[in-house]
C-alpha cells in the first residue's frame, strides 16, 4: 500500500477513486484546488492525500453549496491552520515551565536560551536589543 503522499495514481484511477470525471480533475488542477505532481511524460500523478482533497472539494461543492473560489480559500486556510498547529507543537516541545526562555530575533526566528545565562547577559548588539524575550513565569 502506498503512503498517503506517494504520487502513484494516474488521472483515470484518481478520478474513479474520487468519484469524479477525469476532466473535473483537470479543471481543479487548472484552478489550483488540487495540484498533482507530474510524471516525466507530463502526466498527472495523484496521491491518496490528493484524492481525499478531491473528495472534500466534492463534498463542499455538492453538500454545502460552496463555490470553487470559496473552496479554494477554505483549503488554503486549512493548510495554514495545519502549518500553525505543527509550529505550536514544535514550540511546545521546548517548554519546560520555569526553565526556558524563548527569544525572537529581528528575523523572526525563535531561539530557546538558558534562563540563567539570559539574566546575566546584557544586550551587546543592535540585534540583541531588538530581540523580544518570551517566557512562562513560574508560580512562587
Amino acid at each position: 500500500m502506498p503512503t498517503e503522499d506517494a504520487k502513484v495514481y494516474v488521472i483515470s484511477v484518481a478520478a474513479e477513486l474520487a468519484g469524479m470525471h477525469p476532466q473535473t480533475l483537470r479543471q481543479y488542477d487548472r484552478l489550483g484546488l488540487v495540484t498533482p505532481s507530474r510524471a516525466s511524460g507530463r502526466g498527472r500523478r495523484y496521491s491518496l492525500r490528493d484524492i481525499a482533497t478531491l473528495r472534500e472539494v466534492q463534498r463542499l461543492s455538492q453538500d454545502e453549496g460552496v463555490n470553487l473560489a470559496g473552496i479554494k480559500r477554505i483549503l488554503e486556510l486549512e493548510a495554514e491552520l495545519e502549518q500553525l498547529k505543527r509550529q505550536v507543537e514544535y514550540l511546545r516541545a521546548f517548554v519546560d515551565p520555569g526553565r526556558r526562555i524563548f527569544t525572537a530575533d529581528p528575523r523572526g526566528d525563535v531561539v530557546a536560551v538558558n534562563r540563567t545565562a539570559s539574566r546575566s547577559r546584557r544586550p551587546t548588539t543592535t540585534a540583541d536589543r531588538a530581540a523580544v524575550v518570551l517566557w512562562r513565569p513560574t508560580n512562587r
